[in-house]
């Protein structure tokens, strides 16, 4: 949770909470904004309808609107340690780092008919959406794309210049070196 004070959002309470598609809260930081339905219960599930399901497709219409990723987030009541469970609305034009991180947030389950409905125990405990949003990794592109700069003039000024005996060539050219393991490794857990 300590990563959040090194990246910080501004959480504002929305006015005139549970307006059509506001959410209770918004959370700002510069690359990234999400308005947050709360939604706090003792059951394991809460099934949307009538103004809950409503809300709901108000977050749809605003996220799709203004190309957000509205998020719901359910506390349950009476669970110790880490109570809340984070569950994405599901918008079909995202872009940018929100694109990348609706991989890793789960979206609402739905019932055999279609329904949304919140499933505590299929939702994104706080502390590891905290730990995606506030970590630094992938914060950068430019980032990895120093490193692999470094990378590669690293193992191109290490290398000794090619013999050009033909006893040194073939075996030389038999040696596969993957200079890269390392960052592809980072690039995949990026994604």
């Amino acid at each position: 949770m300590l990563q959040v004070i090194q990246r910080p959002f501004l959480v504002v309470r929305a006015a005139g909470s549970g307006m059509e598609g506001t959410g209770d809260l918004l959370a700002l930081r510069g690359d990234l904004c999400f308005p947050i339905e709360v939604k706090s219960t003792r059951a394991t599930k809460l099934y949307l309808s009538g103004r809950t399901k409503l809300q709901y497709e108000a977050m749809v219409h605003e996220g799709e609107r203004c190309k957000l990723m509205p998020l719901y987030a359910h506390r349950r009541k009476g669970v110790r340690g880490d109570s809340w469970r984070i569950f994405r609305v599901e918008t079909s034009n995202l872009t940018g780092r929100l694109r990348q991180l609706e991989k890793s947030i789960p979206a609402f389950p739905t019932t055999r008919n279609g329904s949304v409905y919140l499933n505590w125990e299929d939702g994104m405990p706080l502390h590891t959406f905290v730990a995606l949003v506030c970590s630094s990794a992938g914060s950068e592109n430019q980032a990895l794309h120093n490193l692999k700069v470094r990378s590669l003039r690293k193992n191109t000024l290490a290398q000794p210049l090619p013999s050009t005996q033909l006893e040194e060539i073939r075996p030389a050219q038999t040696i596969t070196e993957k200079p890269l393991d390392v960052l592809a490794e980072l690039a995949r857990r990026r994604s």
